[in-house]
């Protein structure tokens, strides 16, 4: 194994948004050096990185001399150009690999992987000409969610088909693209599993984090999941299992359903720290952003000792400043209320600006805080 790149170096992100900008913030109080590289200016990465590059990711050029500037690059997204992957690796260190990211990025190539190394996922069919919704229809039955292969998050590029006679009203809906079509699980709740794995072999995880969403995106992460101990196990294996055959070295999120009988289905893959996890960084020793960082730079894993016992995240989308900016302090008058705002300076609905979190000796307790924090923003209105 190589040697471990110290404090004092500089590291690389692609991307610029929340994610990069939480990565930012822990790599700079270790010690390192951040550079970021998006199409974007004023960036939430780029306004506490030592280095905003605002290039296309196209930009083979741009992307080969950022890799010169820096020990290692990381990713905020997964979907990134296979070519501008192939020139980041030419100059410097890239973790997770490109072959993560090949597969995480596109729906077919997931699932296909996640079934060849044993692993239980939703009934699916590929969708590439018209006849094979029928098809696939007939193998996965009805409902069916039809998804894009590609590009595909918060509910973007998705649509549902109840009916066999809506299926190629569905597709032209989302253009007509190559899609996986999924018959919908009858889940009792959603979960995630953050693993972080070294290039050693080394992994640790936070457990089980239960997740409700709201319009197709994340609204409340509470840790942890309030599920049987024996499917939380079952959830971690299933993670862990998942992040050794991808041979990741950095971050994973597994998102998972929980059926009525305690099984659990993996439903996507993120190969970088991910909104659910966000709590880590006030409930736990080491947050998923810093695991990030010592994964990539050949450091020992931290411990993910909880600072509490239990933990709860509310998203902050752009909705709450609809009438006026919201009431900082009426939230943060809570003591165990904490307040993480992205830096982005136009709110839009649906647009995620930021998140709460909040600290309790149980999940429900938790979970009642920051929603009550989250209301106080916007009750004075």
């Amino acid at each position: 194994m190589s040697a471990p790149i110290l404090p004092g170096a500089t590291i690389g992100v692609l991307g610029s948004g929340q994610l990069g900008r939480m990565f930012t913030i822990a790599a700079r109080r270790l010690g390192y050096r951040v550079h970021t590289f998006s199409p974007d200016q004023d960036s939430p990465t780029g306004q506490v990185a030592d280095h905003e590059v605002t290039a296309s990711y196209d930009d083979l050029a741009a992307v080969s001399a950022f890799a010169r500037d820096v020990a290692a690059v990381t990713f905020e997204f997964e979907n990134v150009p296979s070519r501008t992957v192939e020139a980041l690796g030419a100059g410097t260190v890239v973790r997770p690999s490109g072959h993560v990211l090949h597969v995480t990025q596109h729906r077919v190539r997931e699932k296909t992987f996640l079934v060849g190394a044993g692993i239980p996922v939703a009934p699916f069919a590929v969708v590439e000409a018209s006849g094979d919704i029928q098809r696939g229809l007939a193998q996965v039955g009805l409902p069916a969610i039809l998804k894009t292969a590609s590009f595909g998050y918060d509910g973007k590029g998705q649509v549902r088909i109840a009916e066999p006679d809506a299926a190629s009203a569905g597709w032209a809906t989302i253009g007509w693209q190559p899609a996986v079509l999924e018959g919908v699980v009858a889940f009792a709740c959603e979960v995630s599993v953050v693993v972080a794995r070294s290039a050693d072999g080394a992994m640790v995880d936070y457990g089980a984090i239960e997740n409700s969403h709201r319009h197709h995106i994340l609204d409340v992460s509470v840790w942890p999941a309030r599920i049987p101990e024996a499917t939380a196990r079952k959830a971690v294996a299933l993670a862990r299992a998942a992040c050794e055959a991808l041979d990741v070295v950095g971050v994973l999120c597994v998102e998972m359903f929980v059926d009525a009988a305690g099984d659990v289905i993996v439903n996507e893959l993120a190969p970088r720290p991910h909104n659910s996890g966000h709590l880590t960084i006030d409930a736990h020793v080491t947050c998923q952003f810093e695991q990030q960082l010592r994964a990539v730079c050949g450091l020992p894993l931290g411990t993910t000792t909880a600072r509490a016992p239990a933990a709860a995240m509310a998203n902050l989308l752009g909705d709450e400043w609809g009438r006026g900016e919201p009431d900082w302090a009426a939230a943060l008058a809570l003591p165990e209320v904490k307040l993480h705002l992205y830096g982005k300076l136009e709110p839009r609905p649906g647009r995620k600006m930021g998140h709460l979190t909040a600290t309790a000796g149980t999940p429900d307790e938790a979970e009642a805080l920051v929603r009550e924090a989250r209301r106080l923003l916007t009750a004075r209105a």
